[in-house]
């Protein structure tokens, strides 16, 4: 017998010729376990960006949140990890296929910047499907984020 979580969980599923269950449940779970595998390859993606005309480079650009999850914050660019002084910029990762970071989402990234800090520290957005917010330092789509991966003349 298959222990549940194992890689091979569901094969005694798919050999009962019930595949379709199998692939249902990988449907319904995609989106999130897509957000969190692309997370650090994005937040990589705009540490080799900056810096640009809008926003510092950051000695370190991570992530937060709190043990509760009460407040998580995707991108965090600072001076120094894993506990930094100054804090650069804050940010949120929206990619969803149809759905663009909005009003809500900021007012979220908003919410969760105050909890940490009192600071008018700078936010930015990362989107799959566009920004729909005003109010944001910077933005970033996937175009840009693939130019950090292509070598630059210097």
């Amino acid at each position: 017998m298959t222990r549940p979580g194992s890689r091979c969980a569901h094969l005694p599923e798919i050999e009962r010729l019930r595949g379709d269950l199998t692939l249902a449940r990988i449907r319904r779970s995609w989106t999130g376990w897509r957000g969190r595998v692309i997370e650090p390859v994005l937040r990589e993606s705009l540490a080799r960006l900056l810096p640009d005309d809008v926003l510092p480079a950051a000695p370190v650009v991570g992530a937060y949140w709190t043990r509760s999850n009460s407040v998580e914050i995707d991108v965090v660019g600072a001076d120094r990890g894993p506990v930094a002084e100054e804090l650069l910029f804050l940010g949120s990762i929206k990619w969803l296929e149809n759905c663009p970071f909005d009003a809500h989402d900021l007012a979220a990234l908003q919410r969760h910047r105050a909890a940490i800090t009192g600071d008018p520290v700078p936010l930015l957005a990362i989107s799959r499907s566009g920004i729909d917010a005003d109010g944001l330092r910077a933005g970033y789509a996937p175009a840009e984020l693939l130019d950090a991966w292509r070598p630059r003349n210097r």
